[in-house]
């Protein structure tokens, strides 16, 4: 397993990182986004969506728990913060259809255990020492050989 990790970056370079992966992704791959509230988890799914052709709106499924989007392929977008039990997950047919399609899943501490596929895991933070113009993040991105390209940022 691959790890990078990215400290005190901005939105740009958040993006790049989101290209980068896109770039590496097909049916099957499922990403698992943490990080507190308003870290940036639905900003990375935002661009890592433009990149992979998505024309729609990209928001938070916070209270819908999935969005889907089509682009390059089929992408389904969940949030899991609502969820008290990982039995929820399989009610809402979270597993079902994982193969068809690239999974997005904010908030997966609930389900991670039951992921039985390889996954890419990214960790949003906020930096240390933020001043109000600027919001760094610190990223810390776990994942296959796939995403080694990130190492030549």
């Amino acid at each position: 397993m691959n790890v990078f990790t990215f400290n005190k970056i901005n939105k740009k370079k958040i993006s790049k990182i989101a290209k980068i992966i896109a770039d590496t992704l097909e049916p099957g791959n499922l990403l698992l986004l943490e990080g507190p509230l308003g870290a940036g988890k639905t900003f990375f799914t935002t661009e890592l969506c433009k990149y992979l052709g998505v024309k729609t709106v990209v928001n938070s499924p916070s209270y819908v728990l999935l969005n889907e989007y089509s682009g390059k392929f089929n992408i389904l977008h969940y949030d899991l913060y609502r969820l008290q039990y990982p039995e929820e997950a399989f009610e809402i047919g979270m597993f079902d259809n994982m193969l068809e399609h690239i999974t997005i899943i904010e908030w997966p501490q609930l389900i991670e255990s039951y992921i039985k596929s390889d996954f890419i895991k990214i960790k949003i933070n906020f930096s240390e020492n933020n001043n109000q113009e600027i919001l760094y993040r610190d990223l810390e991105i776990q994942g296959n050989k796939k995403i080694k390209k990130l190492g030549e940022l």
